[in-house]
């Protein structure tokens, strides 16, 4: 699942709202994870005191990582799905599934 050789996209949704250095630190999330990789990946964006809080779950196998980045410029609040469904991954914005 979520081989970098596999072409991966995103909606306008995400093109729209999710800046691009957090749309690389998502997909590097991913690459990063120990296998086997769920073919769901969930990544919830909040704010707390000033810092970007990522957090980022799949359900099989269980995974569970919280990141926590410097703030930005723009401050991110959304959940957003990246999807593997074989032959390609998808990142789009929950409202947008």
């Amino acid at each position: 699942m979520f081989e970098r050789e596999k072409g991966r996209y995103l909606t306008s949704g995400v093109d729209a709202k999710i800046p691009p250095e957090l749309q690389l630190f998502m997909w590097e999330a991913i690459d990063r994870m120990p296998e086997p990789k769920d073919y769901l990946q969930v990544f919830r964006l909040s704010v707390e005191n000033g810092l970007q809080i990522i957090r980022h779950t799949a359900e099989q196998p269980k995974f569970d990582m919280t990141y926590i980045l410097a703030a930005a410029d723009t401050q991110i609040t959304e959940k957003l799905y990246v999807i593997d469904d074989g032959d390609h991954c998808t990142m789009l914005l929950a409202e947008e599934y």
